[in-house]
């Protein structure tokens, strides 16, 4: 009878008694989340409450009337933005740098930390790990600033050929160097933070696997392949899945500091048409939003699909 009462038709005892288990957890541990209170505000001001804003890509938006007082339009918004064919050519041009650079660049804050790992004078581990790491605290305004001080045409570098009697190279206004520069730039101001996570995975290696394989004479190479690299596997999986579902943001701040009228063509990703599309043409908040939605969306895809192929390949992945 008892049994029949926690799962009647209504189910209020059984899902009375779940919640008063709950608030009883809750209570137990209440310092806990006490310290967590200010982190939960935090979030629900800044990172939920604006989402209240995303009906605006299913609105036509009229200042005067303001968000919530602008007509419904439906998925009229959407059609506009598939017919646009500079859209369709930022989406592309979006997922082709960021591929690239999912291939070439995710594999150098891992090589990078394994180099640093090997390192045995812990002096100069330090030393190296906090040059490597500085980049990451600079803006891409600065960061564009040295770049173009050293590749312009009376830069540093192009200084250097004419004094060499070599020909000058226009490397701030040539397609054909502009992504290349992306990939290096980014490589230089990330790997060396991006390390950080590798190597705080590869300090909670238990040493006696190490000690192990020393007395069974490995070698440091093979000690990499067969404990380091398998034990940092799932921190591995878990970055490149994060990596992925970001697939379709390519980094505005660097884009935006580097490109120029020359490089135009290669230049436009989807973060960059958002704003021109904003801020430098006829102002349509409705159109940009339902582009950053699009975005968010297939962003979205990309993680979950990532995530299922992580598990099918025996990784743990993000969700359990």
């Amino acid at each position: 009878m008892k049994s029949a009462a926690l799962q009647g038709p209504d189910g209020k005892l059984k899902s009375r008694s779940k919640l008063g288990a709950l608030f009883s957890e809750i209570w137990k541990h209440r310092m806990v989340y006490t310290l967590l209170l200010p982190g939960l505000i935090w979030l629900l001001l800044f990172a939920y409450l604006p989402m209240g804003g995303l009906s605006l890509a299913f609105k036509d938006y009229k200042a005067n009337l303001g968000i919530w007082g602008s007509p419904w339009v439906g998925f009229e918004n959407f059609k506009y933005v598939f017919r646009d064919p500079a859209f369709l050519d930022a989406l592309w041009r979006t997922l082709y740098i960021n591929i690239i650079k999912l291939v070439i660049q995710f594999p150098f804050p891992i090589l990078l930390a394994l180099m640093l790992n090997e390192l045995r004078m812990k002096r100069a581990k330090k030393v190296f790990q906090t040059i490597l790491t500085f980049p990451h605290f600079l803006s891409w305004i600065i960061v564009s600033g040295i770049v173009i001080n050293v590749l312009a045409y009376d830069g540093l570098l192009n200084s250097t050929l004419t004094l060499l009697g070599l020909p000058t190279i226009n490397f701030l206004g040539s397609e054909s160097t502009f992504v290349p520069m992306l990939l290096l730039t980014d490589i230089w101001k990330s790997a060396g933070w991006g390390a950080i996570i590798y190597l705080a995975a590869i300090s909670g290696i238990d040493q006696d696997q190490f000690e192990s394989a020393q007395i069974d004479g490995a070698s440091r190479m093979q000690q990499v392949f067969r404990i380091t690299l398998p034990n940092i596997m799932p921190t591995v999986t878990v970055m490149f899945i994060l990596s992925v579902g970001g697939l379709m943001s390519s980094g505005f701040d660097q884009i935006f500091n580097l490109a120029n009228a020359a490089t135009k063509n290669v230049s436009e990703v989807l973060d960059v048409y958002i704003y021109r599309i904003t801020f430098q043409s006829s102002t349509d908040f409705s159109f940009s939003t339902a582009v950053s939605l699009f975005r968010s969306l297939v962003n979205m895809i990309l993680l979950l699909a990532a995530d299922r192929v992580a598990k099918m390949l025996g990784g743990d992945g993000l969700f359990r």
